[in-house]
């Protein structure tokens, strides 16, 4: 069995036979509650794995952590109500600065709040700043599409279940670094750029490329992790489109085996 999915039984429904039982795989989805500094700072539904990556790109995203010796240590509360282990202590070095006020607001992810599109986009080029036209990068056509391949290739859990998003980041030739899934594309992305952080990978000159649609959330995050290219296997919301636009993004959707839409 999968670590990230569990089986139970079901009963199948069709229209030429009667119902029959049967074993199923299912995506586990159960709640990640990250602290910092002894204080909960967010509460994501995830599936369970690569924890310690989530919530590196989780605070890398949210501004808190520039560079690797931010973090002192990533460990499982020790509270007696953490049996099923969901809730992390980030433990940060004693330099890094820390508003709660601003990251218990939520501020990126709370961008229908009377904020229009363009409001939107302004608030984060003030924490993360767009990429430089020069660490754009020319890709052939051909890495291009090959990269939702490869990306699904590493979607065993996806295989088992058909429930879950992945991310994968991919160097300029196609190779592929690293690959998580997870139930929230946010977080299958978080953990991505997390691992990254935690291994110290430059991504400045590296491509992510995501299983399900672009959305503004996911272009903010890979700007704040300085990631200059994103491939999505489905469509970009209109205000993705333009913040890749305002922030020198190259973003490319509708990725399929003999063609892309390339959109910045």
């Amino acid at each position: 069995m999968n670590e990230q999915s569990k089986q139970i039984s079901i009963t199948r429904l069709t229209r030429d036979s009667k119902p029959t039982t049967k074993s199923d795989q299912i995506a586990l989805e159960e709640p990640l509650e990250i602290r910092v500094r002894g204080q909960a700072i967010a509460v994501t539904m995830r599936t369970p794995g690569h924890d310690e990556e989530l919530a590196a790109g989780f605070l890398i995203t949210e501004g808190i952590l520039k560079n690797r010796a931010d973090i002192i240590e990533i460990a499982p509360c020790r509270a007696e109500g953490n049996v099923a282990g969901n809730i992390l202590n980030v433990f940060l070095s004693p330099e890094v600065p820390l508003d709660l006020d601003r990251l218990t607001r939520h501020v990126f992810s709370a961008s229908s709040c009377g904020l229009c599109g363009k409001a939107s986009i302004e608030t984060i080029h003030q924490q993360f700043a767009p990429i430089e036209k020069k660490q754009r990068l020319e890709l052939p056509l051909e890495t291009i599409l090959e990269l939702p391949k490869k990306l699904r290739v590493a979607q065993s859990t996806f295989d088992a279940t058909g429930g879950l998003h992945g991310a994968a980041l991919f160097d300029p030739t196609g190779q592929r670094l690293i690959a998580r899934e997870d139930i929230g594309r946010h977080n299958a992305v978080d953990k991505v750029i997390g691992h990254a952080f935690l291994n110290q990978i430059p991504l400045t000159d590296q491509i992510l490329c995501v299983s399900g649609r672009a959305s503004f959330e996911i272009m903010q995050k890979a700007l704040a992790a300085r990631i200059p290219t994103i491939v999505a296997v489905s469509a970009p919301s209109s205000l993705a489109v333009e913040f890749a636009r305002e922030s020198n993004q190259t973003l490319y959707g509708f990725v399929r085996e003999n063609s892309a839409n390339c959109y910045t």
